[in-house]
C-alpha cells in the first residue's frame, strides 16, 4: 500500500506542479466568464446601435398587416415586384416580402428577398405572424369571431408532486431535474474522456522513454497502474473543484457588473419579502418549495461516487491500452470498443433517461457498469428508488474491480513489450496468462 501511495503522490505532484496545469486551472475559469461577458456586452451594444431594418411588403391579397418590432419595420405598398427587388439591391430596403394571391386553405408562393441570407429568427417571425393572420381570416370567413377564440384560449399549469412511501409530498419541476441530470452526466462524460486519455498518454510516454523499466524493478506493475490511475484522478478532481469555485465566483461578478442575475441569486431573493410582494404569492411559494425539495446532499454524493467510479473503471482500460502500444496512433484501434459504451451512455442520457427516467431502457443503462456513471445521474436528478441506486453502485464497484483485474493482466505484460504491434488476439492471450 505504501508503494501505491508513493506512485499516487508522484503522479499527483508531478502534474500539479506543471506550469501547464496551473495555466489551465487558472485561465479556464477566466475564459468562460470572459466569453459570457463579451457575448452579453455585444448583444447589448447591438441592441442599442443596430439600425432599424425596413422590409418592403407587397400584399396582393390586401388583407395582411404585420406589426413592426424593435428590430424590423414593415412598409406596405403596391410597388412592382421587380422595383421592390431593385430597392433591396440598392440598399434602400433590408428585404422584400412578396405575398401573392392564394387560397387561404393552401397558402403558397410567399417569398422573401434579401441581399443577405435572412436569420432563422426573422423567417420564424414572418411565418408565425402570417400564420396567425391567415388563421384569423379563415375563422372570420367561417363566421367565427377570432376575438372569441382568443378569449376562450387558456394555459394549463400542472403542478408535479412526488409521493414517497410514507405519503409525504414533494413538489418538483421537470425542467430543473432535466438540467441537473444533463449537467452532471455531461461533466462525468467529459471528465472520463479527458483524464482517461491523460492516463493512456502518460503510460505511453513512460513506456517509450523506458522509465517504466526502472519503476517496475521496485514495485509490481499492478501497483504502478493503480497508483497512476488514482493519482491522475486526484489531479482531475482537484482541477474540477477549483474550476467550480472560480467559475461560480467570477460568473457572479461578471453578470452582476452587467446588471444581470445568476439563477442562484434569483432563488435567494425569492425569500426576500419585498421581492415576494411583487410576484404572485403562489409562484413564490412554489419556487421555494421546488428548490427546497431537491436533495442536494444526495445529488452531490451520487455525483462524486459516479464521478470517481466511472473514471476508475475506464481509467484502468485506458491504462491497459497505453501499456499495449508504443504510440498514440497505434491506440486508435483499441480505443473504439472502449469509447462505444461512453457514447451509448451519452446518447441514451438524452434519448431515454432524461425523457423517461423510469423506462426499462433507462433502468438498464443506469445499472450496467459501463454506462451507469452517466445514465444514473440523469435518473438521480429526478429521484430514483434506493434499491436501484444500491444495485447500480454495487455493480459499478464490481465492474471497476473486474476491469482493474483485466487491465492489470494486460499491463503486467504489455508495459515491458517493445517492437511488436499487439492485436485483440494478443491482448486476450495476455489476459488468460496466469500471474
Amino acid at each position: 500500500m505504501d508503494k501505491i501511495w508513493l506512485v499516487i503522490k508522484r503522479e499527483y505532484l508531478a502534474r500539479v506542479k506543471k506550469k501547464s496545469f496551473l495555466l489551465a486551472t487558472l485561465l479556464t475559469p477566466l475564459i468562460f466568464p470572459a466569453i459570457m461577458g463579451v457575448f452579453v456586452w455585444i448583444s447589448l451594444e447591438e441592441k442599442d446601435t443596430q439600425a432599424l431594418r425596413i422590409i418592403e411588403v407587397v400584399d396582393e391579397n390586401k388583407m395582411f398587416f404585420l406589426e413592426s418590432s424593435d428590430q424590423y419595420a414593415f412598409s406596405f405598398s403596391d410597388t412592382d415586384r421587380e422595383e421592390a427587388k431593385q430597392m433591396v439591391q440598392e440598399g434602400d430596403r433590408y428585404g422584400f416580402l412578396f405575398i401573392p394571391e392564394f387560397d387561404l386553405e393552401n397558402p403558397q408562393g410567399i417569398v422573401f428577398y434579401g441581399e443577405d441570407n435572412p436569420s432563422m429568427n426573422l423567417i420564424n417571425y414572418l411565418e408565425n405572424n402570417l400564420k396567425k393572420k391567415i388563421e384569423e381570416q379563415r375563422l372570420f370567413e367561417s363566421g367565427i369571431d377570432p376575438k372569441i377564440i382568443n378569449e376562450v384560449r387558456t394555459t394549463v399549469d400542472i403542478k408535479s408532486i412526488t409521493l414517497d412511501e410514507k405519503g409525504d409530498e414533494t413538489i418538483n419541476n421537470a425542467t430543473v431535474n432535466y438540467a441537473l441530470g444533463f449537467l452532471t452526466g455531461f461533466l462525468i462524460y467529459i471528465f472520463i474522456f479527458v483524464y482517461g486519455n491523460q492516463i493512456m498518454q502518460g503510460v505511453i510516454e513512460e513506456k517509450s522513454s523506458r522509465i517504466v523499466e526502472i519503476l517496475v524493478s521496485s514495485l509490481k506493475p499492478f501497483q504502478l497502474m493503480l497508483g497512476k490511475i488514482v493519482g491522475i484522478g486526484a489531479v482531475g478532481l482537484t482541477q474540477f473543484l477549483i474550476w467550480v469555485v472560480l467559475i461560480g465566483t467570477l460568473s457572479t461578478i461578471v453578470m452582476g457588473y452587467l446588471g444581470m442575475q445568476m439563477p442562484q441569486q434569483t432563488a435567494m431573493e425569492m425569500a426576500n419579502p419585498e421581492l415576494a410582494n411583487s410576484m404572485p404569492q403562489s409562484d413564490v411559494s412554489e419556487i421555494i418549495q421546488v428548490i427546497s425539495g431537491i436533495d442536494f446532499i444526495g445529488l452531490v454524493l451520487s455525483f462524486l461516487f459516479y464521478f470517481l467510479g466511472g473514471y476508475l473503471l475506464y481509467g484502468a482500460l485506458f491504462a491497459a491500452i497505453g501499456s499495449a502500444v508504443e504510440a498514440p496512433s497505434e491506440a486508435q484501434q483499441f480505443m473504439f470498443p472502449v469509447t462505444i459504451p461512453l457514447i451509448v451512455a451519452y446518447m441514451g442520457l438524452f434519448v431515454f433517461v432524461l425523457n423517461d427516467p423510469n423506462s426499462n431502457t433507462s433502468f438498464w443503462l443506469s445499472i450496467i457498469p459501463l454506462t451507469s456513471p452517466i445514465a444514473m445521474m440523469g435518473r438521480v436528478s429526478y429521484g430514483v428508488p434506493w434499491t436501484d441506486l444500491v444495485l447500480s453502485m454495487g455493480l459499478l464497484i464490481g465492474g471497476f474491480l473486474f476491469t482493474t483485474w483485466m487491465a492489470g493482466k494486460i499491463y503486467r505484460i504489455g508495459i515491458l513489450m517493445h517492437g511488436t504491434k499487439p492485436s485483440y488476439k494478443t491482448l486476450w492471450k495476455w489476459i488468460r496468462t496466469s500471474q
